[in-house]
């Protein structure tokens, strides 16, 4: 691209920023749609619990890869996911990520065939996917106690527990900050973790970047999911609280997720 000539970067720039307004669009209108149309007709007909939900994260696994897929096609963005047939292994697993991008988790549940998310409580109130997380019955984040105790049944049920543990999108050139929410979930299940590592360049969707903000080469996203972790592994027998567990595991995965860093410097 930067052998390019001038116009055309300047015109691939502006392809890109149109089409990232319509696709955010488009987002927002599928989930409207799979809410009150779709979802309420998997509702309406299938009447074992257990298979409307599989159904459910079935189409949202299938709407998102038809998403990221129709990205990639409008030269928006390019992504590559690497192991992602690991998923397949996965019952009862906490699946840990970095989150440089507002587009993690849609990479994530395009290829996880369960996902079981954790979202804020303001979601909720936003029409476009309050269904979207009612239908998948996603845990909502408000009492810590009752969430990490909902978090713990879902794993024991084999359920399959995508975390963000910054909590928040990255913040371009700062180091990783982990919440030990994560760790705690991990411990208390006493479930296997797999770490998984995203980065992105140029870097697009970020924290601090607005969605106008394009960037001026074509963003390359790469997802690394790495094999799992027995959490056994940070349990000492003369630990006086989980708390000191849960501590090594969370030092544990920051080293592992700020591997992305050393990666992207040894392109």
């Amino acid at each position: 691209m930067t052998n390019k000539p001038v116009w055309y970067r300047f015109f691939n720039r502006l392809w890109r920023w149109v089409l990232t307004g319509l696709f955010f669009v488009l987002f927002g209108v599928g989930g409207l749609v799979l809410s009150l149309v779709w979802f309420t007709l998997l509702r309406l007909t299938v009447r074992r619990q257990a298979l409307l939900q599989q159904l459910t994260h079935s189409s949202i696994r299938n709407s998102f890869r038809f998403f990221l897929n129709a990205l990639r096609l409008a030269g928006v963005m390019d992504y590559q996911i690497i192991g992602a047939d690991k998923f397949k292994q996965d019952r009862g697993c906490l699946v840990v990520a970095n989150h440089p991008s507002l587009l993690d988790y849609v990479f994530l549940a395009s290829c996880m065939p369960r996902c079981d998310c954790i979202v804020k409580q303001a979601l909720l109130d936003n029409p476009f996917v309050r269904g979207v997380i009612k239908a998948a019955g996603y845990l909502v984040n408000s009492d810590s106690e009752a969430l990490m105790h909902a978090c713990e049944q879902r794993l024991k049920m084999g359920g399959t527990l995508l975390i963000f543990p910054e909590g928040t999108r990255s913040v371009v050139g700062q180091h990783l900050v982990l919440q030990r929410g994560a760790a705690n979930i991990a411990v208390r299940a006493g479930c296997a973790v797999r770490i998984v590592q995203i980065s992105c360049q140029p870097p697009m969707l970020t924290k601090q970047g607005k969605w106008y903000r394009i960037p001026e080469t074509k963003p390359q996203f790469i997802i690394r999911v790495q094999d799992k972790i027995a959490v056994g592994e940070f349990i000492d027998e003369h630990d006086l609280s989980p708390a000191l567990a849960a501590r090594r595991l969370t030092s544990y995965l920051r080293s592992e997720l700020m591997r992305v860093d050393i990666i992207i410097n040894d392109k």
